[in-house]
């Protein structure tokens, strides 16, 4: 179920200037269009991993977003470009990427349209489970697509490993950042959210959605650890958050007020 297919890009259509990954456009060997996020791009392969992670948890929640889908970019792929920034994206890029199917014809979610609480109250408890600090009103990461609000860009999440220290302690941080997310007013459920994020999340899961991790993401400067090692750091990040939920879940109210 949580398996992702591998695709290779054929054609580079455009970048996409939003923040400061610098994500594209791209044609695929399927046929189909993807958003493509870079291992060379901002935080490299840390991002991805975030993107992977936050994703798959939020399909096991039964929200909506788009395909996942690892994606290999050839070493020649980028020589033909004009533009040096984005070419030296594409050299430093080499191997192994991570895209969303692209939504044609979606719309950026306008903050004003009342959804259903118990979504809303689902995707803030996701946000602050994974600690993602960037589904904010200046930037929703939200879309509407075929009248169905769609989940994107869940990059800017584990931010723990970053710093790479005091992992259980930081499992177990309120995530202050949840009283800026644009949906909090509209998520008056909040503890049916999190009983229900408990019924469908468990050590399974967390599991087969941490051995996803591509093994080349996994080879950091910054960390003594092995790959293996670092999967179950993520493994036991999930397992204590999810435990310790209570926390987030009570800053979140007392958020909302």
């Amino acid at each position: 179920m949580l398996d992702l297919r591998t695709v290779t890009v054929m054609r580079y259509i455009l970048p996409l200037r939003e923040g400061g990954s610098l994500p594209a456009l791209a044609e695929a060997d399927d046929d189909f269009k993807y958003v493509l996020k870079f291992r060379g791009a901002g935080h490299g392969v840390k991002m991805l991993i975030s993107e992977l992670l936050g994703g798959k948890i939020t399909e096991v929640l039964g929200l909506k977003i788009p395909e996942l889908v690892f994606v290999n970019l050839d070493v020649d792929f980028g020589r033909t470009e004009a533009d040096e920034e984005i070419q030296d994206l594409l050299k430093s890029s080499e191997g192994l990427n991570l895209g969303l199917h692209y939504l044609s014809g979606s719309i950026t979610y306008d903050p004003s349209v009342k959804i259903d609480p118990f979504l809303a109250s689902k995707i803030v408890w996701l946000d602050a489970f994974i600690t993602n600090i960037d589904r904010t009103f200046r930037n929703t990461n939200l879309l509407m697509w075929h009248k169905e609000l769609w989940i994107i860009d869940n990059g800017a999440s584990f931010y723990f490993h970053h710093s790479w220290q005091n992992f259980d302690a930081a499992a177990k941080t309120p995530f202050k950042y949840v009283k800026d997310h644009v949906l909090l007013s509209q998520a008056k459920m909040l503890d049916e959210a999190d009983q229900f994020a408990k019924k469908v999340l468990n050590d399974t899961v967390f599991r087969e959605i941490v051995n996803l991790i591509p093994e080349d993401w996994l080879h950091w400067n910054d960390a003594d650890e092995t790959p293996e090692e670092i999967r179950e750091i993520y493994f036991n990040f999930l397992k204590t958050r999810l435990e310790n939920s209570e926390i987030f879940l009570n800053e979140a109210k007392n958020a909302r007020g």
